[in-house]
This record gives structure tokens, sequence and C-alpha cells, in this order.
């Protein structure tokens, strides 16, 4: 007889509490976190005894850029990695870093709890666009955002992570 996991919450997950982590450190202040999306190439062939009906076969693989968007802040994290790509004062020769500018990071998300119900790994990612300010505006009232574009070799979800065991509130008695 098959076996099934059976999985305590049948609501799905909110999309507002996540964190973002590089270098074994987590960056604050991202506010948001573009989706995922991964595209493979379909391959169309025929047989030559076939004349009427191609068959299809998958081809090669591509996952789409990661945008992280946050507050602008005196936080110089976006900015340090974007450099590594290119920095206009680095001189001729060292405008790159291409010992370190691809990272892996993490992207985890939270229940409303904060308990961390799924992770994925982004793989070999580097920035390959950056915008420090956005338009300023003084007729607006808006949060200033930044954003970095990050290319990536893939992502995966982390499968050591497993649904947690939510906690459960009592009202207080009398109420």
């Amino acid at each position: 007889m098959a076996q099934f996991t059976v999985n305590r919450r049948f609501d799905p997950y909110k999309n507002f509490k996540f964190r973002v982590k590089w270098d074994g450190n987590y960056v604050a202040g991202i506010s948001k976190v573009s989706g995922f999306k991964r595209t493979t190439e379909v391959v169309k062939h025929r047989e030559g005894g076939d004349p009427s009906t191609s068959r299809k076969s998958p081809g090669r693989t591509e996952y789409d850029a990661i945008t992280l968007e946050r507050g602008v802040t005196h936080d110089a994290e976006f900015e340090r990695w974007a450099n590594k790509v290119w920095d206009f004062g680095g001189g001729a020769g060292q405008e790159s870093s291409l010992a370190d500018f691809r990272k892996d990071l993490l992207i985890e998300m939270q229940n409303e709890a904060g308990q961390v119900v799924v992770i994925y790994k982004i793989f070999r990612a580097w920035v390959s666009e950056y915008q420090p300010l956005p338009d300023l505006d003084a007729n607006a009232n808006a949060v200033a955002l930044q954003h970095i574009k990050l290319e990536n070799e893939g992502w995966e979800r982390d499968p050591d992570v497993t649904e947690p065991t939510e906690p459960t509130f009592t009202a207080p008695a009398g109420g």
C-alpha cells in the first residue's frame, strides 16, 4: 500500500513573511522578492516514417532573473555586491571581481508564526542590474526603494525543510 504524508495545514502560506540570506548573513530591509521562473525549451522532431506527427522533447532550461527590492538606507550591501561586477572607480583591469562576484543565497519563507516553512537555494547569482535610487519627486509621498536584479544558474527547494508543527493559541478566559 502506498504511503503518503498528511499535511496538518489546510490554508496556503501568505507571501509577506520572508528573509534573504547570503554570505551567511540575513540582508536587512528587503521588502520584495520577485517570483522565480524556470522555462525549458521544447525541441520538436519527427520520425522519418511519420509524416504528420511531431514529437516533443525537453531542451535547454533557462532561469529568469530574480529581483530584490528594499528601502534606501545607509546599509551598502546591495552596492558592494553590484560593484563586484562593475566598479567605475576600480581602475583599468580592476573594474570587476571575477573571484567572488557570484553568490549562492537562500530565500526563507515563513508562516504567520515566524516558523520557516520553505527555503529555496539560489545558485551562482550575480548582479546584472543595480538601481541605488528611484526617481526622486518632490510631490511624491513614498518610500525610496533600491533594487538589484540577480542572474542565476538555477534554484532548488531545500528538501530538509519540513512542515512545522504550528503553535496553538488559547483565548483568555472570560474574554
